[in-house]
């Protein structure tokens, strides 16, 4: 494609999470149409990338690839969201926590996260700048690391 070219800044931070052409993608953790406490340009950049629309909703029947889930301090019992996040998730998705930088409202602490992720059956594999004001936190299921293929 010659596309890829032009929109290669557009794409950067939905590469840099490991978002793929045709991988399908739940949006979880807020009401992202209208809240702008998250980062509309982050997920611009994850439906150009996937070619395919963002699941928006809760309540799809879709095996999703990679469920963004946007958390806050504040958003209430994160292995809760966790273990939610992972109802549609594909044997061998990613979710990607995203969760306010360090110093800005709602930041999560690394040891809240580091916490959370095994109780909810889920391990960090790393973390990285996933927009100007929010960090990305990328957690897997231990049987996805194993290579276990979608049923």
């Amino acid at each position: 494609m010659s596309t890829s070219a032009d929109h290669a800044a557009q794409r950067g931070l939905a590469e840099k999470l490991g978002i793929e052409p045709g991988m399908v993608v739940q949006v979880v953790g807020s009401d992202v149409e209208s809240d702008v406490s998250v980062d509309q340009s982050l997920l611009a950049d994850v439906a150009a990338r996937t070619g395919t629309e963002l699941l928006l909703t809760d309540d799809s029947d879709d095996v999703v690839d990679v469920v963004l889930l946007w958390w806050r301090e504040d958003d209430g019992d994160l292995v809760d969201a966790l273990v939610d996040s992972l109802t549609n998730l594909a044997d061998n998705g990613v979710v990607w926590l995203l969760t306010p930088k360090a110093g800005r409202a709602g930041h999560v602490e690394p040891s809240d996260i580091d916490e959370a992720a095994p109780t909810a059956g889920l391990s960090s594999t790393r973390s990285t700048s996933a927009a100007p004001e929010w960090s990305g936190t990328r957690l897997v299921s231990p049987k996805a690391s194993k290579g276990k293929s979608r049923h």
